[in-house]
């Protein structure tokens, strides 16, 4: 029985160790019993995969089938927690419980789901039967990324540690729990997550068929609602991918500059890909030996809090007193950041925590640094104020504040030297979603995009740089609504932010609402503060584009490249290059743009874009042998990425048109109407094309109406009516229309301003 999710194998997967199960069929009994409880919660069937059969191929003895992954593609994973079942060498550990977190993580909901009541949690829904082993609880914990939760089936009395029975009786169990309570809030807890599920389904991304696309589906639609008329660049664009992406970067510059400052922490990482840490035993500074045990204890449960992390190598604390105390080292007030920076070299750290307890009244106040082990700087301060009786929540408190802080630092430093700055939030597991958007944003995949980001927003709502970037992937896939409501609840808030990241706001809403010209008053505004961010340059370049102001838009690409050239660093994307030949070609520059597609190949091989760039090239210099090169290397590289034959076609159209063979172009154009004559996108790039050169406008009229009949408040398409009906002479019909093609963008169209311009002038010469 399938999931009740399209999609998915399974609605819950029940993860377990057979011995568990073994003895008294304690597994069975409460799936069983679980199932009843299901019926009663569901009005429809919820299924369940149990794995009931010891020859079912999930052994840890058996090798793993291939069906076991489609029965992972479930909503809801139920492991059932045990002395046994956190075994890194177990079957169930190692291919169903990591497994599932994993690919959870990227799917289209992700690991957590937001509830109908608005909290957050985990689709993996613990049972746990035994109270486990710290070592074991870390273990489980470091693979969720979090505290391990979830419904407890555990029967304690002195000296007992079993899982709860039905017949067991709440009043002698310490832990007051009745077994069919413990069902039922299961059931309750699937149901919460599911309905979450449902409700998350197509709150990200209202497609046609209401499901998530494909990459290849997604390509496809992104051609479909791309520039359909390659003679003007720039008629839809809202902000190129590469350029929305900045303005992340730019922001996170001045809101977080203390956390990555290019270079600060370059170092911080060891051989092995990890921050390695060392806690330095804190310093009693109350004038009360009373406190004089907390020294060590507040030592010991920072280690243990970030031994919990994946991205960290925390030193322990035996090593750290061992080395101390042969320096001879008992009194803790005695050690000087530079004694730490020794003892923290010794032991291959990075970066050491000193910190200090301080008392006023009954406050207390736990000061604790960051300190570079090599140079001694101070990075990162934290204080936490109580008082004495809530000493374990303050040390609690800082664990997470430092052990956030080093991830997100981590995950920084993974990206290239434009990107140190990306980290705007505290909490590092919105800082993964982020990354994991931003990847999928700048290649295309809007849907994966949104949903990435908007699992980020879930963690921390507050989150402005996963906000403003998810409005503009609502933007790339034409759900403008979306999209500038987004804008706006950042634009509403800019009078209580601080100067620069209100000129980042203004930016933003300029890009929206207004025209280039204010995008580039902004810009310029970003210039005055740090004229050495390539990615500054890059977003003034594509302003000018926008405008047709190529011979403006080359120094500002040019500045770009060269300051990754003084950083020995390639650009993040192939856009640099991609943007810079493009201007270079519009200004005859063939030689500049030839060299610099030779370099892009260096850095971005067999790259589809670029080698599109490369046959306009080819074809513009008459050199037809190797544009019949590039066009088959082109076409090989679409037809593996499976994009339809129809849509390869528009693109050669699209090469020719850039080159200027037209009867080229007009051939292939049509060839591709006739795989998909019903296509509205397709009658439109036909149209334009013929209307656009002159070569049969009433055809194009024609073509157009039928494009319209189809989709009728198309912005673009009213523009090539318009457009064409001027061609004939109408001009006060065509004014009409192309106005109301202004009336409906979403965004400013500088190419339809033009137009409008035009035709007012012919009506006003008409009149002299």
């Amino acid at each position: 029985m399938p999931s009740v999710i399209t999609g998915y194998e399974y609605d819950i997967f029940i993860s377990y160790r057979h011995k568990d199960n073994k003895h008294d069929g304690w597994v069975s009994e409460f799936v069983n019993n679980l199932k009843g409880e299901l019926e009663s919660t569901f009005k429809e069937d919820i299924s369940v995969y149990f794995d009931i059969n010891p020859h079912d191929g999930l052994l840890e003895t058996h090798d793993v089938d291939a069906s076991l992954k489609d029965k992972l593609k479930c909503l809801i994973f139920i492991p059932i927690i045990s002395r046994t079942y956190c075994d890194p060498n177990s079957f169930a550990w190692n291919h169903e419980f990591k497994p599932f977190i994993e690919s959870a993580s990227l799917d289209q909901f992700g690991l957590k789901v937001r509830l109908p009541g608005g909290n957050v949690a985990n689709r993996v829904l613990p049972v746990r039967i035994h109270d486990l082993d710290i070592a074991d609880l870390k273990l489980c914990e470091s693979i969720l990324g979090g505290a391990l939760r979830g419904i407890e089936f555990i029967y304690k009395e002195s000296g007992v540690n079993k899982p709860l029975s039905t017949g067991d009786d709440e009043k002698k169990n310490l832990n007051n729990t009745r077994y069919r309570i413990q069902v039922n809030k299961v059931a309750n807890a699937v149901n919460e997550i599911i309905r979450g599920m449902k409700s998350n389904q197509t709150a990200p991304v209202k497609t046609k068929s209401n499901k998530w696309e494909s990459v290849g589906e997604v390509y496809k639609e992104e051609k479909q609602t791309e520039k359909e008329k390659p003679a003007r660049f720039n008629k839809r664009t809202l902000l190129s991918g590469i350029a929305i992406l900045a303005i992340l970067i730019i922001a996170a510059l001045f809101l977080f500059p203390e956390i990555f400052k290019r270079d600060k922490l370059a170092d911080l990482r060891s051989s092995v890909g990890r921050i390695s840490v060392a806690v330095m035993p804190f310093q009693n500074m109350t004038n009360d030996t009373l406190w004089n045990v907390w020294q060590a204890g507040i030592q010991n449960d920072l280690i243990n809090n970030l031994t919990n992390s994946g991205e960290l190598r925390v030193r322990q604390i035996e090593s750290i007193t061992g080395l101390l105390q042969g320096k001879g080292f008992t009194d803790y007030a005695l050690i000087t950041p530079a004694v730490a920076s020794t003892i923290s070299q010794k032991l291959d750290a990075n970066v050491f925590i000193l910190g200090s307890i301080k008392q006023s009244g009954v406050a207390i106040r736990v000061n604790a640094q960051l300190i570079d082990s090599k140079t001694e700087e101070i990075f990162r301060s934290f204080q936490i104020d109580g008082t004495a009786e809530k000493i374990l929540k303050i040390t609690d408190s800082l664990s997470v504040m430092v052990r956030n802080f080093l991830i997100i630092t981590k995950l920084g430093e993974e990206v290239t030297p434009d990107y140190k700055s990306l980290a705007s939030t505290i909490y590092p597991e919105a800082f993964r979603y982020f990354i994991h958007g931003k990847n999928a944003f700048t290649k295309g995949d809007y849907p994966i995009a949104v949903n990435m980001l908007s699992q980020a927003l879930a963690v921390d709502s507050n989150f402005t740089f996963a906000t403003i970037m998810l409005s503009f992937a609502y933007g790339n896939q034409g759900f403008y609504d979306q999209a500038k409501k987004l804008c706006l609840s950042i634009y509403e808030k800019r009078d209580q932010m601080p100067l620069q990241q209100k000129i980042y706001t203004n930016w933003a809403y300029a890009a929206f609402f207004e025209t280039p010209d204010e995008e580039t008053k902004y810009i310029r505004q970003f210039l005055e503060i740090d004229d050495q961010e390539p990615l500054f340059y890059f977003i003034l370049g594509e302003s000018y584009i926008k405008l047709n102001q190529y011979d403006r838009a080359i120094p500002e690409y040019e500045k770009a490249l060269e300051i990754y050239d003084k950083w020995g660093s390639k650009p993040m994307w192939i856009q640099n290059y991609i943007k810079l030949g493009f201007a270079y070609h519009k200004t005859g520059q063939f030689e500049k743009e030839r060299r610099l597609y030779k370099i892009a190949e260096q850095n971005f091989p067999d790259d589809k874009e670029l080698i599109f760039r490369q046959t306009v090239l080819s074809l513009s210099e008459g050199d037809t042998i190797s544009a019949n090169r590039y066009i088959k290397e082109f076409m090989s590289i679409c037809k593996n990425a499976s994009i339809p034959e129809a849509d390869i076609l528009i693109r050669l159209g699209d090469l020719y048109w850039e080159a200027a063979l037209l009867d080229k172009t007009e051939e292939y154009y049509r060839q591709s109407l006739s795989l998909e004559p019903g296509s509205p996108d397709k009658l439109n790039r036909l149209a334009w094309f013929l209307i656009e050169n002159n070569r049969n406008i009433n055809e194009g009229l024609r073509l157009i109406d039928k494009a319209l009949e189809i989709k009728p408040y198309n912005y673009n398409f009213i523009d090539t009516k318009g457009w064409g009906l001027y061609k004939l002479g109408k001009k006060k019909e065509a004014l009409a229309i192309l106005e109301k093609s202004r009336d409906l963008m979403p965004t400013y169209s500088h190419a339809v301003y033009l137009h409008i311009q035009e035709v007012k002038r012919a009506i006003a010469d008409q009149k002299k």
